[in-house]
């Protein structure tokens, strides 16, 4: 059984990964941290005490991380002093502290991704494609999502956008960010030609296609015991 932890648990992400953690007989929750800043938290989930110090996570096998950059460096060094694995689902991490993440992954197992989806990452694979093939032809991207999101692009469009690039070797500029209502994720990439238009797009529809990648990913780190990984590797994409 793998003994997880989850950063975050009152957040949107964090409340679907600890609802999906409790239903999977593969996982025990050992430690649910919130915010000390966050008002309204209750005292119990899932039978689980919610506490405000990352140190709970001591005896943890994994611990999941959607939250914001700055807390997210932090509950890296919490795993680094207590050797806990790492599932790194924050986007918006600047070059020094992807960086910082990197050297980390040297003493332990880290997955990092912009997008935890499987489907995004089918995406991702389908993108190179479509970049060898279609060298010659334009690119723009637009990304939707949330008016609570911080990071525009989104680090998912920056991943698309990375991908192209490294078939291509030309900079995508054309990237278009939306922040409306409480649209969970849409990213859509044209390819223009001469002759014709092709997009492709992917459409999120619930948070739980994230929790499941993340989930995934703390299976896969269980028998990890240090080394960066993305979701790519995860799949087996």
């Amino acid at each position: 059984m793998i003994k997880l932890a989850i950063t975050g648990c009152q957040g949107r992400m964090g409340q679907r990964i600890t609802e999906l953690a409790a239903q999977d007989k593969e996982f025990q929750i050992v430690a649910l941290i919130e915010s000390p800043h966050r008002e309204d938290v209750p005292e119990m989930s899932h039978g689980v005490k919610i506490v405000r110090n990352i140190d709970a996570i001591k005896g943890a096998d994994v611990l999941i991380d959607f939250t914001l950059p700055e807390p997210t460096m932090k509950n890296l060094e919490a795993c680094l002093k207590h050797r806990v694995r790492m599932i790194i689902g924050t986007t918006g991490l600047s070059d020094e502290q992807r960086f910082e993440v990197k050297k980390a992954s040297q003493s332990i197992a880290v997955v990092q991704s912009t997008n935890m989806s499987v489907g995004v990452n089918l995406v991702f694979g389908l993108l190179k494609q479509m970049a060898l093939a279609l060298k010659g032809y334009g690119v723009a991207m637009t990304e939707t999502h949330h008016v609570h999101k911080k990071d525009a692009p989104s680090g998912t469009a920056k991943t698309m956008a990375e991908v192209i690039e490294n078939v291509t070797a030309k900079k995508v500029t054309d990237i278009a960010s939306v922040r409306e209502g409480e649209v969970i994720g849409y990213h859509e990439v044209t390819f223009d030609g001469a002759v014709d238009t092709i997009k492709i797009s992917h459409n999120a529809k619930t948070r739980d296609m994230f929790a499941e990648g993340a989930l995934l990913a703390a299976k896969f780190l269980a028998n990890k015991e240090k080394g960066i990984f993305n979701m790519q590797e995860v799949l087996g994409l």
